[in-house]
């Protein structure tokens, strides 16, 4: 079996020294562990340069793109990792899918606003990488075999350059982000959620606001400064022709390792405390809450149905139920659902089965998507997509991209919610929305100034 050829670096916990490099380049894409500042993500990797560019045609179904996607990266070839070697990657899929791609999994109404131009799904077909293992304290280049000898020199001399990589340039907002809909609107939205859920349609639904601004400059500025203020497992920055998107996510979607799968939703939140006796409180109050945990298993058991379609029968398990993760902005209620993949499909018959994810959506699934479209104005876009890798053996890591700015057309666009149940209050929900991201737009007004 063909094997990637790396080459070693000196270890940098923090990539964005030599992402910086890159980050201009076309197709430039970086899942991000956030280390040193977070402490559960073992590995980053990014590449730029890709062989191949993917996106979904206009008609095209969601099932038949990731068709596409599995025959590019049969394409590339498989290549295995050196002996006594992890690796996450090497070389193949790199990209994201949209909320929105969802409309191609499943039948959903068109009646919320897609005034955002992203396409629905991106991916690049990488030959090379940059990863770094955290645990091991490693970093280096990948190179699958396919890679000319010529290309894999360069991409060595430029990683291996003692010259400082340029500042970033400046970033500012015009204005201070403002809020799509105002108290009132919400509580109707939330109110509406309710009677769906008396008359039996549902038990949970995921409902969001979007705050947006305009914005100029460089757009790697403003993902450094995020990433300073709320370092997260599951960050990323996807360059776009005019813009980029900035990640800083908590949530894991869905992992693949060995024919292993790994999801772990994130459903319950509290602020952080301004003290230490507060933070325990709130932390305390957030893991004795019968309506979190409630909220929480609802979706784990929707979870569980999505992966008993692509796993194994009798393979899903739930080994981790209502643990508690803190962040600098929250504390979050996190458990996970895992499985083993069945023996005739693959990462993309997971994806087509479970995407998007079920933590923000509700439940059921397909129901709480089409009052989604229904109550909440605009289209999601990237916002409760995924950022993921799938590489040339089957592997895949991914996220949820929440607390997510999409920088495009100089506009900032950015998304906070929470799942509605029976008993959710509106002006706490209302309150909810705006603390998950409260970080991320104060750390881009006070970048600008306000």
């Amino acid at each position: 079996m063909p094997t990637c050829c790396v080459h070693l670096l000196p270890y940098h916990a923090d990539p964005r020294a030599r992402f910086a490099l890159v980050r201009a380049a076309p197709g430039a894409c970086l899942l991000d562990g956030g280390r040193p500042g977070a402490d559960r993500g073992r590995f980053d990797l990014f590449s730029a340069w890709p062989e191949q560019h993917l996106q979904p045609a206009a008609n095209e179904n969601g099932r038949a793109f990731l068709a596409r996607c599995r025959t590019a990266l049969a394409g590339l070839g498989r290549a295995e990792a050196p002996e006594h070697c992890e690796l996450p990657f090497t070389g193949g899929l790199l990209g994201y899918l949209g909320y929105d791609f969802g409309r191609r999994l499943e039948r959903l109404p068109a009646q919320a606003v897609a005034d955002l131009q992203l396409p629905e799904a991106t991916f690049g077909l990488y030959a090379w990488a940059l990863v770094s293992d955290h645990q091991r304290q490693t970093s280096q280049l990948v190179f699958h075999p396919s890679l000319p000898e010529q290309r894999r020199g360069e991409l060595i001399a430029l990683f291996e350059a003692h010259g400082t990589p340029a500042t970033p340039g400046e970033f500012r907002l015009l204005t201070p982000f403002a809020a799509d809909l105002d108290a009132g609107q919400y509580r109707a939205a939330i109110e509406r959620i309710q009677a769906y859920i008396r008359a039996g349609d549902c038990y949970q639904v995921n409902f969001a606001q979007r705050f947006q601004t305009s914005w100029q400059g460089d757009p790697w500025a403003a993902y450094c400064a995020l990433r300073d203020a709320c370092p997260t497992p599951f960050a990323g920055y996807l360059t776009l022709d005019d813009g980029a998107i900035l990640s800083l996510s908590p949530e894991r979607f869905l992992s693949v390792h060995q024919g292993q799968v790994e999801t772990r939703p994130i459903k319950g939140t509290r602020p952080r405390g301004r003290d230490v006796a507060e933070d325990k409180e709130l932390a305390a109050e957030l893991l004795a809450s019968r309506k979190d945990r409630a909220e929480n298993l609802m979706i784990v058991d929707l979870l569980r149905n999505d992966l008993g379609r692509s796993c194994r029968i009798g393979s899903v398990r739930v080994p981790e139920l209502f643990a508690l993760e803190s962040y600098p902005n929250v504390h979050h209620l996190v458990s996970a659902v895992t499985g083993e993949l069945a023996p005739d499909l693959d990462v993309f018959d997971l994806l087509a089965g479970s995407f998007p994810g079920g933590s923000i959506t509700g439940a059921p699934k397909i129901r709480a998507m089409q009052i989604i479209d229904e109550l909440e104005p605009t289209r999601r876009s990237i916002y409760c997509g995924s950022l993921l890798h799938i590489d040339s053996r089957g592997e895949m890591d991914s996220s949820i991209c929440i607390r997510t700015v999409l920088l495009q057309h100089g506009q900032a666009s950015c998304w906070g919610g929470g799942g509605i149940v029976m008993d959710s209050e509106w002006q706490a929900e209302y309150e909810e929305s705006k603390t998950k991201v409260r970080v991320l737009l104060q750390t881009l007004e006070r970048l600008s100034g306000f």
